[in-house]
């Protein structure tokens, strides 16, 4: 599910009135006037609403009657919009048609906290509370610190103070200070003991203000890091569009690339003449073909089976010995019979001639059709070695016509020219004095980098917060002086007879967290720290400079840490590192629900406080959480704003 639309009047944080709809991704909602929005706040106020009215808080006072409405898809794929009346009552609508009014689905707190869960998929209050909404009294360093010491059940409480289960004793209003109470009377023998401890604090104070200045020059080192590292990314994006137009370049054809003549275009230039030749050679060939065919016999019939030949052989023949017999035999004047031979026999004759005649001409004509065939070969062999290279490139270029084989060679010199543009603004970049100074900077800023690394490394890998050591050592120096004079005991751990905060280590956030992703992923805490240790690793080491090397988790959820040389638990480590720690883990359960289910990820002014070099990074880790589900960051900060798909002015 995501939220599409919230609508506000006379809420706390928010412009008077208005509605603001949202896209999916990573969005940054800015607030009126630099106010803290409690977006988280409002949004588990209204989704959970149990119908006592807690959500009052929220409307502006002096103000007419403040009202909030939330639109969501659900992961029914229908679109629902929540309203409530702060302080009153709420109804909850299902859009069924496009451009019709919505429909009503209840009035009932009790049926809409059921309805969300079962159609909409809402999660549960708690998941929502401790996954997917995170407000700024969440961070670990904003937390009350776990106490030390027992209680002490003859000392009364403060007036106003109530107990709390599993607290120890803690304030509920969240307005009030936190109050920790004393151990019983300490015997005096304590006092050398709380002396010895004074001791030990001042040494470790010494140790951690010396701690605290290296920590502050590396801090100051890795924003100018960041800085210098910033301006020589500066042409990254050029880098690539170099090295795009270089692999383009290098890929686009040439004649010598797909072995084709170097003349090539000379040849596509000639083609439509060559093939204008070849058909006009062509068509003359043919003409003389066809007259010579015209001119010759259709057949030529043999002479032994001409009956003209053959009559005019037999009657002069006949007429031959006709004279000869009659002329001996009867009378002598019948031999001038023998003169009628003749013209028989010149016609015989004559046939025979025009026979041989006939028979020349067709062997002409067999002779001239091969060489008709010669000429049509040779004009064939003519063309082919002028168009078979033609034909290549059309084949080896993928095209259809000829016309297109000087476009795809010019695109060579096109990226050239693009290429040698690209080199030349990237030599410029780089040879501007910012950048070269940038670049020597950034060599000298390690180098001394890798040297504080060493100093803190010879130091300690884990030294306390150097405010907290002075709080301990003070509530410590307190006590004693007060113990001698008798007016209160020794408080146990350095604690404050004063009531102050005990000096232990920190809540560790992760069991709750860890129990709720269990549920959400249907596995057990064992098989999701399986799931989450590699991620969350990832995550703390760059938000930490790479201070943890690794993160485990205990059957419980219970965390802790990995420094060079030893474990910790996560409730041990600094604050500001515990923050990043928890920052980490939500992040990391986020990602991964993310994969099977999706829930809008709201994050209320987070960042207060911490270091503004850290927040380019968690910006991009946002944003990479944005391609997974729908990420609404409420801030004033106008860095991340940047980083953000859309901003949205609340």
């Amino acid at each position: 599910m995501h939220f599409t639309e919230v609508a506000v009047q006379n809420v706390r944080g928010f412009s008077p009135q208005g509605r603001f709809p949202f896209k999916q991704g990573f969005l940054v909602l800015k607030p009126p006037g630099g106010e803290m929005s409690p977006l988280a706040s409002l949004s588990l106020a209204l989704l959970y609403a149990d119908g006592r009215g807690e959500d009052a808080k929220f409307a502006v006072q002096g103000q007419k009657a403040g009202k909030a409405a939330f639109t969501m898809l659900g992961q029914d794929n229908f679109t629902y919009r929540l309203l409530r009346e702060l302080g009153g009552v709420g109804s909850l609508h299902k859009q069924t048609v496009p451009g019709q009014p919505p429909e009503l689905v209840s009035q009932d707190s009790a049926e809409i906290a059921q309805f969300l869960r079962s159609q909409v998929g809402l999660p549960s209050r708690t998941a929502w509370e401790h996954v997917y909404a995170l407000a700024p009294g969440q961070l670990p360093s904003r937390r009350p610190r776990v106490r030390t010491s027992k209680p002490d059940l003859k000392r009364p409480s403060l007036p106003g103070s109530t107990s709390h289960p599993g607290m120890h004793g803690l304030s509920s209003n969240p307005s009030m200070p936190v109050l920790a109470s004393t151990q019983a009377v300490a015997p005096a023998e304590d006092i050398p003991a709380a002396e010895a401890r004074v001791k030990e604090l001042e040494e470790e104070l010494v140790k951690s203000r010396v701690m605290e200045e290296l920590q502050f020059k590396l801090d100051g080192l890795n924003s100018n890091l960041f800085e210098v590292e910033r301006k020589l990314k500066s042409t990254e994006g050029l880098r690539v569009a170099l090295r795009d137009a270089e692999n383009a370049w290098n890929a686009a054809p040439t004649p010598a690339s797909l072995g084709l003549p170097d003349d090539i275009l000379t040849r596509v230039e000639r083609y439509p003449r060559a093939m204008a030749r070849r058909e006009d050679a062509l068509n003359r060939l043919q003409a003389e073909r066809e007259q010579e065919a015209q001119a010759a016999p259709v057949a030529v019939e043999p002479l032994k089976k001409s009956a003209v030949f053959w009559a005019g052989l037999g009657a002069g023949v006949l007429f031959l010995l006709l004279g000869i017999i009659l002329g001996s035999a009867v009378d002598s004047a019948w031999r001038y019979l023998t003169l009628v031979d003749i013209p028989f026999f010149g016609w015989a004759a004559m046939v025979a001639l025009r026979y041989v005649d006939d028979l020349s001409k067709t062997t002409n004509v067999r002779s001239k059709e091969g060489m008709f065939s010669a000429r049509e070969k040779k004009i064939l062999e003519e063309f082919e070695s002028e168009a078979a290279p033609v034909r290549k490139a059309l084949k080896a270029l993928d095209v259809e016509t000829p016309e297109e084989i000087p476009t795809m060679f010019e695109r060579k010199g096109l990226l050239e020219q693009r290429l040698n543009e690209l080199r030349d603004q990237l030599t410029a970049m780089e040879s501007d004095p910012e950048f070269v100074a940038a670049g020597q900077q950034r060599d000298a800023i390690k180098e001394q980098i890798e040297q504080l690394n060493g100093d803190i490394g010879k130091k300690g890998s884990f030294v306390r917060d150097l405010r907290e050591v002075e709080r301990e050592l003070s509530r410590t120096k307190e006590s004693i002086v007060l113990a001698k004079s008798g007016a209160v005991p020794v408080a146990a751990g350095g604690m404050d007879p004063a009531g102050a905060a005990p000096s232990g280590p920190m809540e560790d956030p992760s069991p709750i967290v860890m129990k709720v992703a269990a549920d959400l992923l249907s596995m057990d805490v064992s098989t999701l720290a399986g799931l989450l240790r590699d991620r969350c690793t990832q995550y703390l080491s760059a938000l930490t400079d790479r201070r943890y090397l690794g993160v485990e988790w205990d059957k419980d959820g219970l965390g802790s840490v990995y420094v060079p040389g030893q474990q910790l638990g996560v409730g041990e480590i600094p604050p500001r590192d515990m923050d990043m720690y928890y920052l980490a883990l939500r992040m990391t359960v986020v990602e991964k629900i993310s994969a099977r289910v999706k829930y809008p990820f709201i994050l209320e002014h987070p960042f207060v406080g911490m270091d503004e070099v850290k927040l380019p990074l968690i910006g991009r880790m946002l944003k990479h959480l944005g391609t997974l589900t729908q990420v609404l960051l409420v801030t004033n900060h106008p860095g991340l704003a940047q980083l953000a798909e859309g901003t949205v002015n609340i």
